[in-house]
């Protein structure tokens, strides 16, 4: 149940703008904090931007004046105030559709923001194609850290495209956001394409299987069209991020059928290709990605494994081998066993992205590659055909002080593949979590050793990392993943995550000529791969300080609150 607050008659920008072709939909729920910088940004959009409809969800905090303020000083802002909490996203977005005037919807969160420029670019598209769904770039922006991650990178980096019909370009399953899209209202109500009501986690993924299943023509933008903040230190996660319990992986389940289910009755001819796209993007995302935080406790695993299994069952043999050779891996393990194996925690790691394999490594008595002794029926299936870039290589490494820094790594084989490729040099690559090109140091021979894996001691070249991190704009605090390149002698080359071994090093001060003095940390991600955090100069000493200040000021909040009631977008 909703009402609309009335039009305030006053306001800063004058007689509210007709001439407007979009409706924000901005959702909020106990978010008095956040909201307002949402609705700023998507008033400063400018003069495309008709009407921002602000859903106030029943929020027990100061929201609903928050956005009753915004509404008295900008006549564009109109709020909804629901007299009832709904649960979850869909039903104050359904409320957003219904009360929409312009002709064009996006939807935004109340933790979000528009970049400059978003409405116009995606507008303009839409206008130019006659496209009754636009879509633009994300990046996910991790806080306090003010990392920017690029969602879905590979279909939204390129030229802008049309897509005549979502099968001619079925990994369009792969993003399941409704944020970063422009819809045409008369689309949306034509085809009658609303959200699930009520507490429905997953929202975003039958709401976009509804898009695709209509089959319509959709206008691709390069352009940065939305910012998904995301707060994993917050007392109130978002919904999608809060999965400390099964109940979210089974509504991810029930959600990802419904989309195949929605997919499979749309009646289009071309129906099987988008399901069969659907179910990959499963395999090789969504279970990686719960399988990587699938944690220790063994009730939560057992249960996970119960359901993941019962779910597969319904995958069809050729979807499964489509997928590739880490997330069928994967599958084989789970249908090896009724319970999780005693090496879970090794699973969890080939998860990792790039997937890593960890000795030790066992054949079947055919000698056939095989996940473990124990599990003879978990066949590596396809490894001897893998080139060596798609290799899962286990390299170890470990930070060591000095004045520019050297990591020692160790490069393990894989089932002989590695050897047969005759490794030769190793580089480290330093990357951002922006998406940026990587910072390269120079190659240095790998030495063989008795043992059959690869050594060398590798430059880090502090001073010339901290000079790139501030190139592109990092003054402060940087953070840098380290992967390790192998150059093969039989060609080709793989990039590997180092596994951090040895003791994580304190906080050193290193000296620098250009800096005055570099802090440098080594830690381990919660993948357990190799990372740095680095500080350079009084400005990089500051930074860092706040940072641990704002990590701890985070956590403290989380542990004194109970519970989640934040709305967030879908990952």
């Amino acid at each position: 149940m909703s009402n609309v607050l009335p039009q305030h008659p006053g306001g800063t920008e004058g007689s509210t703008r007709k001439d407007g072709s979009v409706a924000v939909v901005v959702i909020a729920y106990n978010d008095a904090g956040l909201v307002a910088e949402a609705v700023r940004s998507a008033l400063a959009q400018g003069p495309d931007v008709r009407e921002v409809v602000a859903v106030n969800d029943r929020s027990s905090d100061g929201t609903g004046q928050v956005l009753d303020e915004l509404a008295a000083a900008h006549p564009r802002v109109r709020v909804i105030h629901r007299t009832e909490n709904s649960g979850g996203c869909g039903t104050p977005r359904n409320d957003g559709i219904a009360a929409a005037t312009a002709p064009y919807v996006l939807f935004l969160d109340s933790d979000d923001v528009l970049p400059q420029g978003a409405v116009a670019a995606l507008l303009r598209a839409a206008r130019a194609h006659e496209a009754p769904v636009t879509v633009g770039a994300c990046v996910r922006r991790e806080l306090p850290q003010q990392h920017d991650v690029p969602w879905v990178p590979g279909l939204y980096r390129a030229a802008p495209m049309v897509v005549e019909r979502p099968a001619d370009m079925p990994e369009l399953v792969r993003d399941t956001l409704c944020v970063n899209k422009l819809y045409e209202r008369a689309f949306l109500d034509k085809h009658a394409i609303r959200f699930p009501d009520g507490r429905f986690v997953y929202e975003d993924f039958v709401f976009t299987a509804q898009v695709l299943a209509a089959a319509p023509r959709i206008a691709v933008v390069p352009d940065l069209v939305y910012v998904w903040h995301v707060r994993r230190s917050a007392a109130q996660v978002s919904i999608s991020l809060d999965r400390k319990d099964i109940g979210n992986w089974r509504a991810r389940v029930e959600a990802h059928r419904r989309a195949v289910e929605i997919l499979r009755s749309s009646g289009a001819p071309d129906a099987e290709t988008m399901v069969h796209a659907c179910r990959v993007k499963f395999l090789e995302y969504d279970l990686r990605m719960y399988l990587r935080e699938l944690g220790t406790d063994p009730g939560y695993q057992a249960e996970w494994w119960t359901l993941t299994r019962t779910y597969l069952e319904g995958f069809e043999p050729a979807e499964i081998a489509a997928a590739d050779a880490s997330a069928r891996w994967i599958v084989n393990v789970l249908r090896a066993t009724d319970t999780p194996p005693a090496d879970v925690d090794r699973l969890v790691r080939f998860a990792a992205d790039p997937p890593r394999l960890v000795p030790p490594y066992a054949r079947a008595a055919d000698g056939t590659a095989v996940w473990s002794e124990a599990l003879p029926g978990a066949v590596l299936d396809g490894l001897d055909e893998l080139p060596p870039a798609a290799l899962p290589v286990t390299a170890d490494g470990e930070l060591l002080t000095g004045i520019d820094g050297q990591v020692k790594v160790r490069v393990h084989d894989l089932y002989g593949r590695l050897a047969a490729a005759r490794p030769r040099t190793a580089r480290l690559e330093f990357s951002t979590r922006r998406g940026d090109e990587p910072t390269v140091a120079r190659p240095v021979a790998l030495t063989p050793q008795a043992d059959g894996t690869w050594t060398a001691l590798l430059p880090v070249g502090l001073t010339a990392l901290a000079s790139a991190g501030r190139r592109g704009g990092r003054r402060g605090l940087q953070i840098w993943d380290v992967r390790l390149r192998v150059e093969c002698a039989e060609g080709g080359s793989l990039l590997a995550a180092l596994r951090c071994t040895g003791n994580q090093l304190s906080r050193r001060a290193v000296p620098s000529r250009r800096y005055g003095v570099l802090l440098v940390q080594s830690y381990a991600t919660s993948s357990g791969s190799l990372a740095m955090r680095l500080a350079p100069g009084m400005h990089g000493v500051v930074s860092l300080v706040r940072n641990r200040l704002d990590r701890a000021r985070m956590a403290r909040a989380a542990r004194g609150t109970a519970g989640r009631t934040g709305h967030g977008s879908n990952e």
